[in-house]
């Protein structure tokens, strides 16, 4: 699945391109260095019939045992969905159906975790630092394969022996010393005393510091090794939000290890994955509620939490249902509409933006309620680009169709044409569609771009423009992503670092660059769709 390698691809060709200004390649991440990612949807013959809701309003439904189907239960969360700006992007945020499967098989863990607890307090939770091999949770032989030694350990450097203290308690010390600095509201679960805390001295105080340096130090070490041109890419930003991403990042990072990584040892690894699954939901719960930490890395996002007060926990809930949509029996095998894709993209995509949104900012007169759109948009648009490369890849290797089957059907292509690699008339027409509705999503997504603070700007519009390039790779290749892929090399990348960042200034919106003057309107991509549907409606009628 590896879906946090995938989405920082796409912040990735940000890097590249500002890597190999550095003599260092890349490849980019739709993901963080954009500011705000992203949710989708349209209107008439391009909505599904699946209603929508102004308000997040949840409804209660008697569930069978074994829970719902993928199809119903899919059905169910669409319908809670929320159209925002009137458009085609739904916010998904916090959407979960309780009968699902997934959601099911997670509370069932989570109650059977609870109980080895041995209480069901709320106080009485106290996950444990480390796995049953000694290592922090999400760190695994593949990550300290890729770091080249074991993540964590630096604590004890810290630690003070003589006084009995030991790595946990120096943790929880640190912790406590960060929460102290945090306003009354960040945390309103809080057990502890608000800005009563100890007094530390300055000595104490000093060794929390450069604990606390050290851990977002590690983060970043963990960053770069697997994602290199990404991690180069954070170094445009301000250093504070520099480390931030770099925190969020090995959250995600994390999550996905705990989802994706194998467990060879395991008589039932879905079991055991959702176990570890549900100790973690709670060790997030409890750190944005409460500013709880448990293990050194967790310094760095409470940190994050502490500076950035309006960072919500909801995407990072929500990535973890998305996560588990790629999990077999689980998840959700197949996208009957665009609408479901729509879900799947805000989980996996979308999510990574509205982590980002508050470290990235806002310029002067704009809020994150009115870049949220146009961020939902982004994270859309690099999703789909993400799919439409690797329609071929997915078939072969994962045995995954993406594609929306009623787009599929419509167009006459089917999925064993896909497994067998046939480019024709009609894979040609549905790609043309699919980049088409793409195009439109980086169009809304464009408009965020003002939106963000000065600083932030650059990275997310060399994104942008980096990442929509692979939809132009797809056409030269006669839009065959079946048995080719579409690569925007790091030269090209290069070539266009002075047109991003020309656009990047208010003065672009009234002095076009000349590649942009022919740039179709978001009522032209609209139109595009349309035309495409009624022109494949025409040919089928014949």
């Amino acid at each position: 699945m590896q879906v946090v390698p995938k989405m920082f691809m796409a912040m990735m060709a940000l890097s590249s391109c500002l890597t190999v200004a550095l003599v260092v390649p890349s490849s980019v991440s739709p993901a963080f260095m954009s500011y705000t990612l992203p949710c989708h949807r349209r209107t008439t013959q391009l909505m599904s019939v699946v209603p929508r809701k102004k308000d997040d309003v949840s409804t209660d439904i008697s569930a069978e045992s074994h829970g719902r189907s993928s199809k119903e239960k899919i059905a169910n969360e669409l319908s809670r969905g929320i159209t925002l700006d009137d458009g085609p992007v739904i916010d998904f945020a916090s959407v979960k159906d309780t009968t699902s499967r997934a959601e099911i098989a997670l509370a069932n863990a989570r109650k059977m975790y609870e109980a080895t607890l041995g209480g069901t307090s709320d106080d009485e939770f106290v996950p444990s630092t480390k796995t049953s091999d000694g290592r922090l949770m999400g760190i695994n032989d593949e990550v300290v394969a890729e770091v080249g030694y074991e993540i964590g350990t630096f604590v004890d450097e810290f630690v003070d022996k003589a006084a009995g203290e030991d790595a946990h308690s120096l943790v929880q010390k640190c912790g406590q010393y960060l929460r102290s600095k945090a306003s009354a509201s960040t945390f309103p679960s809080s057990i502890y005393e608000a800005h009563s805390s100890p007094i530390f001295t300055q000595q104490e105080i000093s060794r929390f510091d450069r604990l606390l340096a050290r851990a977002y130090e590690e983060s970043g070490i963990v960053t770069s090794a697997f994602a290199k041109t990404f991690y180069l890419g954070t170094q445009v930003l301000p250093e504070p939000a520099m480390m931030a991403i770099w925190a969020v990042y090995v959250w995600c990072r994390r999550t996905d290890e705990i989802v994706d990584a194998p467990r060879p040892k395991s008589e039932d690894p879905n079991a055991e994955m959702l176990t570890d699954l549900s100790e973690w939901e709670i060790r997030l719960e409890r750190l944005f509620d409460r500013g709880d930490v448990v293990d050194a890395l967790d310094l760095p996002l409470l940190d994050c939490k502490v500076k950035y007060p309006s960072l919500p926990i909801e995407p990072f809930s929500d990535m973890i249902r998305g996560m588990l949509m790629d999990i077999p029996d689980l998840g959700q095998e197949r996208y009957e509409t665009w609408d479901e894709l729509h879900l799947y993209c805000y989980r996996v995509a979308g999510t990574v933006g509205l982590m980002s949104m508050p470290v990235f900012g806002c310029a002067p007169g704009f809020t994150e309620g009115m870049a949220k759109e146009p961020a939902l948009s982004l994270g859309v648009a690099f999703q789909i680009t993400n799919i439409l490369r690797d329609v071929g890849e997915d078939a072969e290797t994962r045995g995954r169709v993406y594609l929306p089957q009623r787009d599929m059907e419509r167009f006459g292509v089917t999925e064993q044409q896909l497994f067998d690699k046939v480019v024709d008339k009609n894979y040609i027409n549905l790609m043309k569609f699919e980049i088409a509705r793409a195009r439109r999503y980086y169009a809304r997504a464009l408009r965020g771009v003002p939106m963000l603070a000065p600083e932030s700007r650059l990275p997310v519009q060399l994104s942008l423009d980096a990442y929509g390039k692979i939809l132009e790779k797809i056409e030269e290749n006669g839009y065959d992503s079946l048995t080719k892929r579409a690569y925007v090399g790091k030269w090209e990348k290069l070539l266009g670092i002075p047109s991003s960042w020309y656009r990047t200034l208010d003065i672009s919106s009234i002095i076009k660059l000349p590649e942009d003057w022919d740039k179709p309107s978001l009522d032209e991509y609209e139109k595009q769709l349309e035309d495409l549907i009624e022109q494949q409606w025409e040919q089928s009628s014949q």
